[in-house]
Formats: structure tokens, C-alpha cells, sequence
């Protein structure tokens, strides 16, 4: 490793006052404690390119077992958490920061769970090699010397933007399929690309994905899609067929063609709509997080419901009618089997379903009550569903590409004039559940709620009303339908 890197990686672990502590009560009894993994990965890429983040999450790794390092701690940590201690692991909090500090290990996989045969190992060297990618691989001493220790050539790595294994990739990801979740992860988040031994590798085992709980493979997916630039990641993810395994719907959009015949296949349309969807959520401007998983996933998903319905029309044209309605099945069928929470799959579903509204609008056709169910229906995802909308034109055609955005702006326009006259984000009947019961001189039961949803649906289609003009109306409805 170049000394220059040594140094400035020294200079950035000595800016850390818990470190240098950790260094030194560890030293003192005896013990050796390293900085490992992505601290070092992120503290190298920081000296190696400026603007890079620096350390986040501190991971130190000794010779001391997990009961020496409870000792080293008693008394200095504000708090210590013994829920990984089984696997040699004991988080702390230390002057406000959170250290994870794990004993040097030598597991072995059974191969049938991910589980580890824990063992305790005598080595640094031999505790890197059992970690998933060179770039992970790394340490810096915490003792007086601060060494770099980098025996796999994670630096060299680091600075081609290559992604390997330690160990021969095959055997790393058959002992932890989760591996190769990860692998596609840092594609997206390190812009790294994996070697062909790697590609090889997963391809040939993504099928024992399927070893790993849902919850687990959720959580390396959210993370790559979360990342700036997914797209990359997520073609390296269909291609070795992890998506098979995992999001097989996402796949089977390859072969479908577009009924307007502007893009090469589904697949591919899917993927830039995504990419158009990032570039308006991180343009911001209406307050919405950044960056927002349920907008991301709608933006990869919208299309999903393509495959069951594809018919072939007169013509050579294609079709898929209603497929939004089964593409937001598909989408609360996957993504609950994901063990995504139940608002995110809702929201997700939503979006997928509301995604075609927009298209019967013409050209400003809709009457101001079509205006008001749109937004009503869209209700909080209103914000999200404008940007998906507006990404669903992946169209070359550079003067229907203005047509449809000039539509758009046009019912975006509509909304803030009836949202000036009106609360469209609380359409509510223009009489409550007592005075409905007063009038009609019923008590509570169905009746209210039918007598409710008709005054909701009259005030969607007219605006509001005088409480005079909504008794007249609610009386004339009552004695044609009560």
C-alpha cells in the first residue's frame, strides 16, 4: 500500500477519539484490536478520493474473547449489547459513538443455513480471508503503529473498481448465498465491477439464494435500491438470475414488447423509468425523503402486470389491457412474500394500480370531478404518483416527450386551481355521520354509511355544497333508495 495512503488512513482513524481509546486500553492488556471492514474500505476511499465519505459504523476486530472484551469495557462503555456475543460480537457505546468489536474468527458453514460453525481464530490474516470482498478485507491497527494490513490486495481493488473474493468466489458464496445479494449491492453503492470469476460464481449458485430468509434478502435489495445509481445492480442482478430467485416478475418483463414498439422490451423501460424517477426525487421541491424506497420500487414494478396480459392484436399491435389492476396483485403478492411492511406494499400496490390514470386525460378532457377523484384516490401518494407519471414517458420522440409533460403540467394545474376553491386532500361529505342520522331519523348502522358514501360521491362530482342544497339532496336520495 502506498505510505502516502498509510499515512492520511493513520490520520483519519488518529481524528477519532474512541479509536484511539479502544487502541489503547486494548493494547495495554495485552491485545491486539484492528478497525476492519467497511470503516476502512470508506476511510481509504476518503483518502484515496476527495469528497468520499469517511468512516460511518465502527467494526474492530482482536485476539481477546468476547469475555475479555466485556472486562476491557466494564466501567468505560456507557452501555454494552451482548445480542451477537454468540457469534463473538459485543457492541458498545463510547463517547457517543457505536462500536461493534468481534473476536478473530475461523467458522466453518454447515452449507444447508447460512449459520456458522462459530470458531474463535489466532489471526488477523486468517479472520480477513473468511470476509466476503477484498475491499472489505482491511485493516488498520489501533496500536501505536497503526498498521495497514491488506494481504488480498482490497486497495488495488478499491482504486480499479473491482469486486472480488478473498477465497475462491464459488466457496464464498456457497457457505453465505447472502454474498451475492451484497456483491450486487456495491455495484450500486461503490460503483465496483465484479470480476468474471464472481459473475461465474453467482450465476451458477444463485439458486441457493433460496437458503436465505426472506427478511434478510429484503434488506440487501432496499439497500441497493436505495443506492444513487441502481440501474447497473440491478442488470448484474437479472443477469446472473438472483432476480429468479428472488423478484422473478422483474425478469419475465425481458421478452415483452411495448404496445407503442418505442423501446427494446419492458425490461428496459422499467429500468429507465427508475432511473427518470431518481432524478426527480433527488430534484426535490415538494418535500418528499430522498431517497424514497416505495417510489423506487414503484418506478421498477408499475409494468409487472404486462406478462399476464399481453394479447396480440390485429395488425402486429400489441396489448395489454387492465394490467395495472393485476400488476398491483403481483405487487402486493411479491413484495408481502419480501416481508416488506404493510404500508410500504400497500403504497407500492397504489401506485402500480393509479400509474394508466393519467392517460385518459386527453387533452384536458376530464371534468374538475375526474380532477378530484384522481387526487382523492391518489390521496398522500399524490406527490409520488406525479413523479411516476411523469418517468413513465421513456418515449425518443422528443415533441410528444413535451406533449405529454405540457399535459401533465396541464392537470397539475387543474389541481392547485380546485385546491385554491376547495381542500382536495380532505374531500369529506358536506354532512357528518350525526347530522345524516338526524335527517333521516335513523340510528347507527349501514344505512349511515351508504347515505355517507353517496354524499362523498356527490361531493367529488359537484364540489361543495350548502348544507341546505346537500339535506335536499340526501332526502331525494333516501327516498329513492332508503
Amino acid at each position: 500500500m502506498p505510505p502516502a495512503v498509510q499515512e492520511t488512513v493513520r490520520e483519519l482513524v488518529d481524528v477519532s477519539p474512541v479509536l484511539t481509546e479502544v487502541g489503547a486500553r486494548f493494547s495495554a492488556a495485552g491485545f491486539e484490536a484492528h478497525l476492519v471492514g467497511g470503516s476502512v474500505r470508506d476511510a481509504l476511499l476518503a483518502a484515496a478520493s476527495p469528497g468520499a465519505r469517511a468512516p460511518g459504523d465502527l467494526d474492530i476486530t482482536t485476539d481477546a474473547r468476547p469475555e475479555q472484551v466485556l472486562e476491557l469495557l466494564r466501567g468505560w462503555a456507557r452501555s454494552t449489547w451482548n445480542t451477537g456475543i454468540a457469534f463473538g460480537t459485543v457492541g458498545a457505546e463510547i463517547g457517543g459513538s457505536r462500536v461493534e468489536i468481534t473476536t478473530f474468527r475461523a467458522d466453518r458453514y454447515d452449507r444447508e443455513s447460512r449459520n456458522p460453525e462459530v470458531a474463535w481464530g489466532t489471526s488477523l490474516v486468517d479472520d480477513l480471508a473468511r470476509r466476503d470482498f477484498t475491499v472489505n478485507a482491511m485493516a488498520v491497527s489501533l496500536g501505536p503503529d497503526r498498521t495497514v494490513t491488506d494481504p488480498f490486495g482490497g486497495l488495488g481493488d478499491l482504486l480499479a473498481k473491482r469486486l472480488r473474493t478473498p477465497a475462491a468466489a464459488v466457496d464464498s458464496f456457497a457457505d453465505d448465498p447472502l454474498r451475492m445479494l451484497r456483491a450486487v449491492r456495491f455495484v450500486a453503492q461503490l460503483g465496483l465491477t465484479p470480476d468474471a470469476e464472481v459473475v461465474e460464481a453467482m450465476t451458477s449458485l444463485a439458486g441457493e439464494l433460496g437458503r436465505i430468509t426472506p427478511e434478510r434478502v429484503q434488506v440487501e435489495f432496499s439497500k441497493m435500491l436505495l443506492q444513487d445509481s441502481p440501474r447497473a445492480a440491478l442488470e448484474l442482478f437479472v443477469s446472473t438470475g438472483l432476480a429468479d430467485v428472488v423478484l422473478p416478475e422483474l425478469p419475465a418483463l425481458r421478452m415483452e414488447i411495448d404496445e407503442h414498439h418505442q423501446h427494446k422490451d419492458v425490461y428496459t423501460h422499467s429500468l429507465t423509468v427508475l432511473d427518470q424517477a431518481i432524478a426527480l426525487e433527488k430534484a426535490g421541491g415538494d418535500g418528499s425523503e430522498s431517497p424514497d424506497l416505495v417510489l423506487r420500487l414503484a418506478a421498477l414494478l408499475h409494468d409487472i402486470g404486462k406478462p399476464a396480459t399481453r394479447r396480440h392484436e390485429s395488425r402486429g399491435r400489441v396489448s395489454f389491457h387492465h394490467h395495472e389492476v393485476v400488476g398491483a396483485k403481483l405487487v402486493r403478492k411479491r413484495l408481502t412474500a419480501l416481508r416488506y411492511p404493510k404500508d410500504v406494499v400497500e403504497a407500492v400496490a397504489r401506485l402500480t394500480f393509479l400509474h394508466l390514470r393519467f392517460h385518459g386525460y386527453g387533452r384536458g378532457e376530464w371534468t374538475d370531478s375526474a380532477v378530484r377523484r384522481y387526487v382523492t384516490d391518489a390521496d398522500d401518494l399524490l406527490p409520488r404518483l406525479h413523479k411516476l407519471v411523469r418517468s413513465d414517458s421513456t418515449t425518443r420522440n422528443k415533441k410528444r416527450a413535451a406533449a405529454l409533460s405540457a399535459t401533465y403540467d396541464s392537470l397539475e394545474t387543474r389541481i392547485a386551481e380546485l385546491s385554491e376553491k376547495e381542500d382536495l386532500a380532505r374531500v369529506r361529505p358536506d354532512l357528518d355521520g350525526n347530522a345524516i342520522m338526524a335527517i333521516l331519523g335513523v340510528g347507527p348502522g349501514p344505512e349511515v354509511g351508504r347515505a355517507w358514501r353517496f354524499l362523498k360521491d356527490l361531493r367529488l362530482e359537484r364540489g361543495p355544497l350548502e348544507p341546505d342544497e346537500a339535506e335536499r339532496e340526501l332526502r331525494a336520495w333516501w327516498a329513492a333508495h332508503g
